[in-house]
């Protein structure tokens, strides 16, 4: 058995509050332990977004009630809600700001719309940008300029590992994760995860080149953090008229990195300090005390969406063949989830803040 520390996702979609049907703070923290994850952060684009007091208070009721792991609440960077995100930063994973592809209350499509946040929010708490290839270099601007750190979601392209790197080693104070999905496919898999139906290949960012996907490989040094993005839909909205982009991944980012491992691509080490020493350290989280998790290494199996506890019930990943098996995990103490059962009760879970 190999063991590990309790892993921390910090890039999940709960879909609690408003898309409970794909996914909530019950099913979604199950999902975690059965992947080896003992703390999630939660994003603010929920249905009303998390971006005030009151949407904020409800996340965090419903979070306190159901969940089963660990968990944070990012608060969402708006137009117009720089004073409010910035008086709850100690409550808060971080401030979440949407430089593209969102709309609604967390839309922020003029760069003068940053300038409030990045000063007002403390600079001892977490910034996360969703920002890709000219807006992720404008935010690397915004983080010189107000020697703010930034951590940048999801990660997809040659290009922006490569500005990262050179940011890095300019000073600036940037930290970067990448999904399991941009490390293992590309948009030539479409195809192979879509079985007919386009839509399963969208996500945001977009599957990349192989060119894209072999750089980010080559540039694991500058990868600070793994972290899935876990954006769960269902078929019936991804093989719908309007897909919605996203791909579920807490169950399947580990055993695909431990595959990926035992192939020599990646170490162990590497695994614990971009799932666990990384994010505990940029994310300024409190230690899980007597928490780890035992991980079959030799064990082969398919991946199977049917055997999951996602509540969206498919996976970009559906039969792929993988090693390493998640067969128990201990949270302060007490068994959490061992051969393929939750253990954890609903509301176990502690606020990585309080």
């Amino acid at each position: 058995m190999l063991k590990l520390p309790g892993l921390i996702d910090p890039h999940v979609h709960v879909r609690e509050p408003g898309a409970t049907h794909k996914e909530d703070w019950d099913t979604v923290t199950q999902a975690a332990l059965a992947g080896g994850v003992t703390a999630i952060l939660a994003m603010p684009n929920t249905k009303p977004p998390i971006f005030d007091d009151a949407t904020f208070d409800l996340a965090i009721k419903a979070a306190s009630q159901k969940a089963r792991c660990d968990y944070g609440q990012y608060v969402g960077a708006g137009p117009d809600n720089a004073d409010i995100a910035a008086s709850l930063a100690p409550k808060a994973a971080g401030l979440k700001m949407y430089l593209d592809s969102t709309f609604g209350e967390l839309r922020l499509d003029d760069m003068q719309l940053w300038m409030p946040h990045f000063q007002k929010f403390p600079k001892s708490a977490p910034m996360v940008m969703h920002s890709e290839s000219r807006t992720m270099a404008a935010a690397i601007l915004f983080s010189a300029i107000y020697d703010h750190p930034v951590h940048i979601a999801h990660v997809s392209l040659k290009e922006e590992i490569l500005l990262i790197k050179a940011a890095k080693e300019k000073g600036i104070k940037v930290t970067c994760e990448v999904c399991p999905h941009h490390l293992f496919l590309s948009k030539e898999d479409i195809p192979a995860i879509s079985h007919g139906h386009p839509g399963r290949g969208e996500v945001r960012p977009r599957l990349a080149t192989k060119e894209d996907v072999d750089n980010l490989w080559i540039n694991l040094d500058v990868i600070d953090c793994f972290a899935t993005d876990h954006a769960p839909h269902t078929l019936e909205e991804k093989d719908g008229e309007n897909p919605p982009p996203g791909f579920p991944g807490l169950e399947t980012m580990l055993p695909l990195l431990l595959t990926a491992a035992s192939e020599g691509r990646l170490t162990i080490d590497q695994i614990v300090q971009k799932l666990y020493e990384n994010p505990r350290r940029i994310f300024n989280l409190p230690e899980q005390p007597n928490t780890y998790i035992e991980v079959d290494e030799n064990a082969t199996y398919e991946i199977k969406a049917s055997e999951g506890f996602t509540r969206c019930g498919w996976t970009p990943f559906e039969g792929w063949k993988v090693k390493g098996r998640v067969q128990k995990v201990v949270l302060r103490g007490k068994t959490a989830f061992e051969d393929g059962k939750v253990l954890a009760e609903a509301g176990s879970g502690k606020n990585v803040r309080k």
